[in-house]
């Protein structure tokens, strides 16, 4: 289920950053100044809620129901502390707690009431620290993350640096992480060797049967450089390469060839993406501003896309501002992909995960942020209150619905 949480991730997360006001801290003569001690500089509390529906589930081999709801929280604590110089420590500590419920992985064996995989909880903390100079505005940060969930748990670790012009005006970014990924190998029950087990906990502590597990690694960097053009525009580039190696194949997703003959999912071990961005922000006057973005990806498995988006903040007063938002996206599928029951059965490598297809796909809404000045609802550590909803329609038939509540603290 990791992927559906990386597609959920991509919708909700980014509210914590999208309209982000960061007060400047005053730089102060620190040639004799001692370090002080860590002090909370704000708390980010993220709540989302997704509902999906289909007929293209992967599990019963690109038919049937793909009904799935995620209720996902995250929890982000923001410390600093200075050092000797113009240095300042920050640390980012983030705790994410997300339950899922999936009719379609319900299906991995449907001769049980409930299988392992109906519904799971999934938990993932990650930890950040970051050492900047105030004066020349350069950064250098260390990541280490972890997640859990049922059939899979992940190490990640990262390193980020920015650089940034004397005049300020051009900032330069990268990011590597590496994720260390073990998948239990659960298969649909009727492909199951005899004496292979369902996966779930409770089946191997009663003796039946044990399950394989597999490694997943993945690597990426994220190459950005930004630019102030002028007064009201700004400009953003970004390149974000990536390496997977390992299980890629979700073993428990059937797939159905011409020849009436049933196998599991197989893809091949090593992926390799390259998507690339570009971002324009145009502050046309005090209440407007345009953002657009596109984005083509590229990968190993012959997937093509384009993305394109636009986004509309409206400043209706001096702290409430609308913002709608429209993003639109055209893939080209793997080479690997075939509906039910078309695969041939001389192919090397098959799915029927519409999510690899070729495909249109629309998502639009809008959010609305509240920043009083003496805080929401009066309280004055209460900074900052958005909600934002948004409607995902797929030319496959998938539709979705999200609605995010962020509220920030300092």
């Amino acid at each position: 289920m990791k992927k559906i949480y990386l597609c959920i991730a991509a919708l909700y997360l980014g509210i914590a950053t999208s309209h982000a006001q960061t007060k400047p801290e005053t730089v102060k003569d620190t040639s004799n100044y001692e370090a002080r001690k860590l002090q909370l500089d704000e708390i980010n509390i993220i709540s989302a809620y997704y509902h999906q529906d289909g007929n293209n589930s992967a599990v019963t081999g690109g038919i049937g129901t793909e009904k799935l709801t995620d209720f996902a929280n995250t929890i982000d604590l923001h410390m600093f502390k200075y050092g000797n110089g113009n240095t300042k420590h920050s640390f980012l500590f983030e705790l994410g707690v997300d339950h899922y419920t999936s009719a379609s992985s319900d299906k991995i064996d449907p001769n049980t009431i409930s299988s392992a995989s109906m519904q799971d909880t999934r938990i993932y903390p990650s930890l950040n620290w970051t050492v900047s100079n105030e004066k020349t505005g350069r950064a250098f940060g260390l990541t280490a993350s972890y997640s859990h969930e049922y059939d899979y748990q992940s190490f990640g670790g990262g390193v980020n640096y920015t650089w940034l012009s004397k005049n300020k005006n051009t900032q330069f970014d990268f990011k590597g992480m590496a994720f260390l990924d073990r998948w239990k190998v659960i298969l649909p029950v009727e492909l199951r060797p005899p004496g292979y087990g369902s996966g779930s906990e409770r089946d191997e502590r009663n003796g039946g049967g044990s399950v394989d597990y597999r490694p997943r690694n993945s690597f990426s960097m994220a190459l950005s450089i930004s630019q102030v053009i002028n007064t009201r525009l700004q400009a953003l580039l970004i390149v974000e390469p990536s390496y997977q190696h390992g299980l890629l194949a979700t073993k428990y997703q059937r797939d159905y060839f011409t020849d009436g003959s049933e196998r599991a999912e197989n893809l091949p071990d090593d992926r390799y993406k390259l998507p690339i961005g570009i971002r324009f922000n145009y502050f046309l006057d005090d209440h407007f501003i345009i953002r657009t973005f596109y984005r083509y990806y590229m990968d190993s498995w012959g997937i093509r896309a384009h993305t394109a988006e636009l986004e509309v903040p409206i400043k209706l007063t001096s702290f409430v501002s609308v913002s709608p938002y429209y993003r639109y996206n055209n893939q080209v599928g793997t080479r690997y992909f075939a509906p039910y029951g078309q695969h041939d059965p001389n192919a090397a490598f098959y799915t029927s995960d519409y999510d690899l297809s070729t495909l249109n796909s629309s998502f639009i809404g809008a959010n609305i942020r509240l920043a009083p000045p003496k805080g929401v609802f009066g309280w004055q550590h209460f900074s900052a209150l958005e909600i934002r909803a948004g409607h995902y329609t797929r030319s496959t038939g998938l539709t979705s619905n999200i609605v995010t509540l962020a509220m920030k603290f300092k």
